[in-house]
């Protein structure tokens, strides 16, 4: 039987909503819409690339506790309220993937769950099977 385990973070919504941060079944970890979430539950603030590197830190952190690294990520989402962002969130993302060169998915949308929030970001990884 494969064993589920979860990770959770800062998010205020995770258990009103009833979601993990992220799930991992086998080799796959599976991280939810990550908003810029400051560890008080507070938004990062500041302008998108700000909140992307934090969306991108609470993703880290979140594959990290179900024993994988940030550059087992095989694809990312990461949603924009502004297309006038993609720029500034792709930089981000290329930093932080560098050479990993995950598959990825840059959407706008109309709104996010709170006004100041200007990139969510989703993420899947592969690890390496556990012993």
């Amino acid at each position: 039987m494969t064993t589920r385990r979860h990770s959770a973070s800062a998010s205020p919504y995770e258990a009103t909503i009833g979601f993990a941060r992220a799930v991992r079944v086998g080799e796959r970890i599976l991280v939810s819409g990550t908003a810029p979430v400051e560890p008080d539950g507070s938004s990062t603030p500041g302008a998108a690339a700000a909140q992307a590197e934090r969306c991108f830190a609470i993703i880290a952190q979140a594959i990290g506790q179900l024993g994988g690294r940030i550059d087992d990520v095989v694809r990312t989402r990461m949603y924009l309220i502004d297309p006038a962002d993609a720029e500034a969130v792709g930089q981000v993302h290329g930093r932080v993937f560098g050479t990993v060169r995950p598959t990825a998915t840059m959407l706008v949308v109309a709104a996010l769950l709170r006004p100041e929030w200007r990139v969510e970001i989703e993420a899947e990884a592969i690890v390496e099977s556990e012993a």
